[in-house]
């Protein structure tokens, strides 16, 4: 395989994490007894310009069907932060009634329905038809389309630049992560501005964060890279800025590549952190797999101990990196045997490849566990918070990474 930004043959295996169905292909109970599609789940990196990637398997259309289950809305955090950025990018970039934005990912309306109060003229591209439905019926204009150069340029022939456009966790997703960038260029006015937010590699590295890799995941980026792929389209990253979201995240700010505005320090200061931590040193890459090995293990270890002990564990939160824990742990239901999500478009349903069943979250009162794994740890404190009457009953909260920990 070769390198999806540059070229270069890829010799580097980064992890291996066996084989395991998409994350978001949730199964009904009908389905349970079908043989379940696994794909490879190894990633690669490349030793030139060091896009960390998964291997090639499939096609996105593959993955982001119309059945695809995540609805950004379900997290009151994350409305909260897609109020705040957009509340202040009006401002920072002085957007009125005469302004277009264009959200490539708009998922089910989350941050676009700012803009639509503010009275911004504004345009969602989604593929998934449940997520672009629910946009839909609170007044966003949706393009149902993969966002790529060929879609951009029609949309740049329509008269449809943007003065901002906007990418939330969509970057990670594009299997033609040139071509992509090649788009946001077609249709962004000449002094137009591009924010695109993604976790940071550096924290996955750091942290542990293995279970953030998943298929719907294509890469995962370092700001070296971001701002090489954004310089082979003729764009340029002038700012960025570090955000706590999905265990640490990057958002940059992009323009054309001979926009006025200058490139500000935060750019050379993370690069220059990055640097340091060996990002662009292939020995760093080499002992993750024995990281995430132990998270494995230590799991394994805790679940089988309450077992025996006669101890109930259930999870919380059916989150597409649960789903990757879950499946390289080989954890079933023997060993946690419900998983509770707050969000409809899950419940009844089940894991993929665990097959482990999920319940609305006002059910776990009734089963009482000693303790509950939170799956997607980014939003702990959250989930803590929403369950707070567990707590007063003596649950306990724990996650499985950056380590195994009773919160």
């Amino acid at each position: 395989m070769n390198c999806r930004h540059c070229g270069v043959f890829l010799k580097n295996i980064f992890l291996d994490l066996g084989h395991s169905p998409p994350s978001n292909a949730y199964l009904t109970k009908k389905n349970l007894h079908k043989s379940e599609i696994h794909y490879p789940l190894k990633v690669l990196v490349c030793d030139q310009c060091w896009l960390v990637q998964t291997e090639d398997y499939t096609n996105a259309e593959k993955l982001f069907t119309s059945q695809y289950a995540y609805f950004s809305s379900t997290s009151p955090s994350w409305l909260v932060h897609a109020k705040n950025y957009t509340d202040k990018i009006i401002k920072e970039l002085n957007l009125n009634n005469k302004s277009y934005v264009i959200e490539i990912a708009c998922n089910d309306g989350y941050l676009l329905k700012n803009f639509v109060a503010a009275k911004i003229s504004c345009l969602g591209i989604e593929p998934t038809n449940g997520t672009a439905d629910a946009a839909e019926k609170i007044g966003i204009p949706v393009l149902r389309k993969f966002f790529g150069k060929s879609l951009a340029h029609k949309l740049a022939l329509d008269g449809k630049k943007a003065d901002l456009i906007i990418g939330n966790n969509v970057y990670a997703h594009v299997p033609d992560i040139n071509d992509f960038t090649m788009g946001l260029k077609e249709i962004l006015k000449k002094n137009g501005t591009i924010t695109l937010e993604f976790p940071h590699f550096m924290n996955l590295m750091n942290y542990n964060q293995f279970d953030t890799i998943y298929h719907e995941h294509f890469s995962y980026l370092s700001l070296y890279t971001a701002c090489k792929i954004f310089q082979k389209a003729g764009l340029r990253i002038f700012n960025v800025k570090e955000l706590n979201t999905h265990g640490g995240s990057l958002r940059i700010y992009g323009c054309h590549i001979d926009d006025v505005r200058k490139t500000q320090n935060t750019v050379d200061l993370l690069l220059q952190k990055e640097k340091k931590s060996g990002l662009q040193k292939i020995y760093t890459y080499k002992n993750f797999q024995l990281r995430v090995d132990k998270v494995k293990n230590d799991l394994i270890k805790f679940l089988s101990e309450q077992k025996i002990k006669g101890k109930k564990v259930v999870a919380y939160g059916a989150a597409a990196k649960g789903n990757t824990l879950l499946n390289y742990c080989g954890i079933k239901e023997d060993l946690l045997p419900m998983v509770f999500d707050a969000a409809q478009s899950k419940q009844g349903y089940f894991m993929p490849g665990s097959h482990i069943p999920i319940l609305p979250p006002q059910n776990i009162i009734e089963i009482k566990p000693d303790y509950v794994l939170i799956l997607p740890w980014n939003i702990s404190d959250e989930i803590k918070f929403q369950n707070a009457i567990l707590k007063k009953n003596g649950t306990q909260f724990l996650v499985a990474i950056p380590q195994l920990k009773i919160l």
